[in-house]
């Protein structure tokens, strides 16, 4: 549960300026969306994948107030963790049995340690988004596919590798986490998304890392999505920007991968 909420909260913090919501399971997220207000945020995150909401970790960026308690409330969920609640969230969410309700005072950066074998592998925490955007296609994406790219980029920094997310109007539609190959990853996602009935027309893809081929391309403009965004440097990356060219769709480079393993 710590550990899961840790992970929540580091992923919320990615927003500082819009009210987001993020259901977390085993590290990996579920589901993420932003919303007009934090009820509004987290019934958007639960209907991106109610299933997999069920007993998960539940983190939001602002205060959490009584009619998002009573949200929470309906159904089970192992932690709630925000920064504020109202004194009457704090009381609708006490008489859930077993609920853990945690509260976070902001981030703390230091290292990210891994036991190995023999010792510890110590390194800095991972705590820039990227090093510069640089469209390489020759179509542009619009205002509204770039805000989701970033939304989408901030979340898959957050997920296991091999990660693709996608999304659209500020939620996550499929996430596919930890397979082998990028591509499974990217099935992954898409085969989530259908699950729920989402249209993934218009909507866009981060991937922590490059793609090795143009196959996942082929299939994304198959599914009519228009946009993605990844760090480049495949040796490869020629083929896989031509691809999006004959599809028409638009590919941003952040120069700065997000492994997390």
């Amino acid at each position: 549960n710590y550990l899961d909420a840790d992970s929540a909260t580091r992923l919320v913090s990615e927003f500082p300026n819009q009210t987001v919501c993020a259901i977390i399971k085993h590290n990996n997220p579920c589901a993420v969306a932003t919303g007009v207000s934090v009820k509004d945020a987290f019934i958007r995150a639960k209907e991106a994948d109610p299933v997999s909401a069920f007993g998960g970790i539940v983190a939001f960026n602002d205060k959490v107030d009584y009619q998002t308690a009573k949200e929470l409330t309906s159904m089970f969920l192992e932690v709630v963790i925000a920064p504020e609640y109202d004194e009457d969230a704090l009381s609708e969410l006490s008489k859930k049995k077993n609920l853990r309700v945690l509260r976070f005072y902001g981030l703390q950066n230091a290292f990210d340690i891994k036991k190995v074998s023999g010792g510890y592998l110590l390194q800095d925490e991972d705590t820039v988004l990227y090093e510069k955007l640089k469209v390489v296609t020759q179509k542009e994406p619009t205002a509204e596919e770039m805000e989701d790219l970033i939304f989408a980029w901030k979340v898959v920094k957050h997920t296991k590798s091999n990660a693709i997310v996608i999304a659209k109007g500020g939620r996550t539609l499929g996430i596919g986490s930890g397979n082998v190959s990028r591509i499974e990853s990217l099935k992954c996602a898409i085969n989530k998304a259908k699950e729920f009935g989402f249209d993934l027309k218009g909507a866009v893809v981060a991937s922590e890392a490059f793609f090795p081929f143009r196959d996942s391309i082929d299939i994304m403009a198959k599914e009519g999505i228009t946009a993605v965004i990844q760090p480049g440097g495949s040796i490869r990356d020629k083929e896989v920007i031509e691809a999006c060219n004959e599809y028409g769709i638009s590919m941003v480079f952040t120069g700065l991968r997000h492994f997390k393993h």
